[in-house]
């Protein structure tokens, strides 16, 4: 019975000791899909794709009036038009279409690639930032993705923060150079 007693004291000290531990555990959650919606370094990566792929976009929206242009006359005159002219401008609408279709596949490539290539970059500002703060706020464990969070856990506008803060003390968009950022959030 002696024994019974000492196991029951003992286990509760440890279940006590157990809890006293789990009381200084700090968790945080970040909203990655927020963060490269509305921090600073992802709207300005947006921006500069947009500038880099604007011109391209232009021109295949004027390829495709040229082409609805042309499928219009056809409509249009077709039947007025000899034999030999229509098959001429037939073959040449094919054509159209045919470039048109490569234009706006190796538009979505290159758009794409380009997308993910300033996504890692905002990604890795991102983990920086995360990282500063937990080392600043001595977090134990901040999880990227969750079915649910806490409001009272979330530092999502915490990292925003911050990542508009150095985007700010960068003065401008040069996402290149990684090591800046880091010099700047280590002197925060």
């Amino acid at each position: 019975m002696m024994r019974n007693v000492i196991k029951a004291v003992m286990l509760a000290m440890l279940l006590c000791g157990g809890l006293a531990q789990a009381a200084d555990f700090k968790v945080g959650v970040v909203d990655t899909e927020r963060v490269l919606r509305e921090s600073v370094p992802a709207m300005n990566a947006e921006k500069r794709i947009e500038t880099e792929f604007s011109g391209r976009d232009a021109n295949i929206k004027k390829q495709i009036q040229k082409a609805r242009e042309l499928q219009s006359l056809l409509e249009k005159e077709g039947a007025v038009m000899s034999d030999a002219v229509h098959r001429i401008k037939e073959r040449e609408l094919t054509a159209m279409n045919e470039d048109l279709q490569r234009l706006q596949r190796e538009f979505r490539e290159d758009l794409n690639l380009r997308k993910n290539e300033e996504l890692a970059k905002v990604l890795e500002l991102a983990n920086k930032a995360i990282q500063k703060i937990a080392d600043t706020e001595k977090f134990d464990l901040i999880l990227q993705e969750a079915v649910y969070r806490n409001p009272n856990i979330d530092i999502t506008n915490k990292v925003i923060e911050l990542l508009g803060d150095n985007e700010t003390d960068r003065k401008g968009d040069n996402m290149e150079n990684l090591d800046q950022i880091d010099g700047i959030m280590e002197g925060q």
